[in-house]
């Protein structure tokens, strides 16, 4: 369950100076030292709220404790931001959509994110749409990791590829033939497959540089 959350509020001295007065008028002990209602909201909830209040110095470390990232931000930054958080660190990222974050006239939400909490919602409501986010989160990253093993085997059939047409061309062998040779190769070397053929690959443009470059110089 998410319990810790890095916020990025670009609102809070907004929200702050709109509900002082009631802020004051009726839990004038609720909220922290210039803390938005956001972080009230989920502190409320026994959750722990790490605000950036200086992304470039703080993000880094502040990432690292944190279970989600919530991100109180204009709609328009938001890629951007999701951008930011992933490349220190996968994380669930949620959006607070509210007037401020995501007026009436915007109708479109480009970015990957994994779930949304608005001021209205319960602290009921506000669970499971963490538990939803946790799960969308969970899904993107298998998907993710699929991905890369996929572009990894797509990598590795292509160096493969190429030293079987190599090993054709300069053995004068089929391309059974050839792949048996690279298997054969790998299990005596007690390497995998591909760096054999990536060897293979190198070796074959470096003669074939220096042939060139020998060439031109006569």
């Amino acid at each position: 369950m998410l319990q810790s959350f890095l916020l990025i509020d670009e609102f809070a001295a907004s929200r702050s100076r709109a509900s002082s007065f009631y802020m004051e008028a009726e839990h004038p002990t609720d909220m922290y030292p210039e803390e938005s209602p956001v972080e009230s909201k989920l502190r409320e909830m026994g959750m722990r709220v790490y605000r950036a209040s200086s992304p470039s110095t703080q993000l880094q470390t502040l990432i690292g404790y944190s279970d989600a990232a919530l991100l109180s931000v204009p709609v328009e930054q938001l890629g951007e931001w999701c951008m930011k958080l992933t490349s220190l660190r996968h994380i669930p990222i949620l959006f607070w959509c509210d007037k401020l974050t995501f007026p009436q006239h915007s109708c479109k939400l480009e970015a990957e994110i994994d779930g949304m909490l608005s001021p209205g919602m319960t602290p009921t409501e506000i669970h499971c749409s963490l538990m939803l986010s946790f799960q969308r989160f969970m899904e993107r990253h298998d998907w993710r990791q699929e991905r890369e093993q996929l572009l990894s085997k797509l990598e590795e059939r292509k160096w493969v590829d190429q030293a079987k047409r190599i090993l054709c061309e300069i053995k004068q062998i089929s391309e059974a033939e050839a792949y048996d040779f690279l298997r054969k190769q790998a299990m005596n070397e007690r390497k995998r497959m591909v760096d054999v053929a990536t060897s293979i690959v190198k070796v074959y443009q470096l003669l074939k540089d220096q042939k060139h470059k020998g060439g031109r110089n006569r």
